[in-house]
C-alpha cells in the first residue's frame, strides 16, 4: 500500500469527492446516521464561501493521476458575518471578554470548519500536515476553529496546541445542544514545533 499523498483540491473537485470526504467525517467523528445528509448541506455551502481552501490526503492508485480513497481531509475559509459559526463564536467571544476581544479573533480570521482523518490512518501525522498544508500561506491575521472539549488532553487538542493554538472558549455548548466544544485559535502563521 503506498502512503497517502496531500493534495489541494479546489471547491470544484471538494464537491465531487464529498461522498468519500463525509464518509472519513463519519468514521472520525461517528455521528447519528441521520446527520449525514445534514453535514453534507452544510460542507456544500462552505465551499462556496470566500477564501475556501481544502486538501484531502489520499492513497495514490496505482497509475499515475489515479487518486485512491480519502485517508483524511481538511477544509476552511475566511470567516465573516453571516456565517452561522462565526456570528455565533464572535458573540460568545464578545461576551466573554469585551467586542475588542472577539474583533482581534474574529474580523480577520481563517476558520477550520473541519480536519478529520479516518480512524485507521490515525497516529500518522496526517492531521499535522492537514493543518499546515491548509494554514499554510493564508494573508488572514488569525486561525479559529471548534473541537470537543474533553478530554483536554485530547490528541486532536494537543495537536492545536503544538501549533500555538490559545483556548478562547472551552466548555461551550452551541445554540441546539449537543457536545460540549472549545473553541481555539491563534495568530498566523502557525508555530512550527513538533
Amino acid at each position: 500500500m503506498r502512503e497517502p499523498k496531500l493534495r489541494e483540491i479546489d471547491h470544484r473537485v471538494f464537491l465531487r469527492r464529498l461522498n468519500p470526504i463525509l464518509e472519513v467525517y463519519a468514521a472520525a467523528m461517528r455521528p447519528p446516521r441521520e446527520q449525514l445528509p445534514g453535514r453534507y448541506t452544510i460542507m456544500q455551502r462552505h465551499a462556496s464561501y470566500a477564501g475556501f481552501r481544502a486538501f484531502v490526503a489520499e492513497r495514490r492508485g496505482p497509475l499515475p493521476g489515479l487518486n485512491g480513497s480519502v485517508r483524511g481531509f481538511a477544509y476552511g475559509f475566511h470567516g465573516g458575518a453571516g456565517q452561522w459559526w462565526h456570528d455565533v463564536v464572535r458573540q460568545a467571544l464578545a461576551a466573554a471578554g469585551g467586542d475588542e476581544h472577539a474583533a482581534a479573533w474574529m474580523d480577520d480570521a481563517f476558520e477550520v470548519a473541519e480536519l478529520h482523518v479516518h480512524p485507521d490512518h490515525q497516529g500518522q501525522g496526517l492531521g499535522r500536515a492537514l493543518l499546515n498544508a491548509l494554514c499554510e500561506g493564508r494573508s488572514e491575521r488569525t486561525a479559529v476553529l471548534s473541537t470537543l472539549d474533553t478530554p483536554p488532553d485530547s490528541p486532536a487538542r494537543n495537536l492545536y496546541r503544538s501549533v500555538g493554538m490559545i483556548d478562547l472558549l472551552t466548555d461551550f455548548e452551541f445554540p441546539g445542544g449537543g457536545p460540549r466544544y472549545a473553541v481555539m485559535g491563534t495568530t498566523l502563521p502557525l508555530t512550527r514545533r513538533r
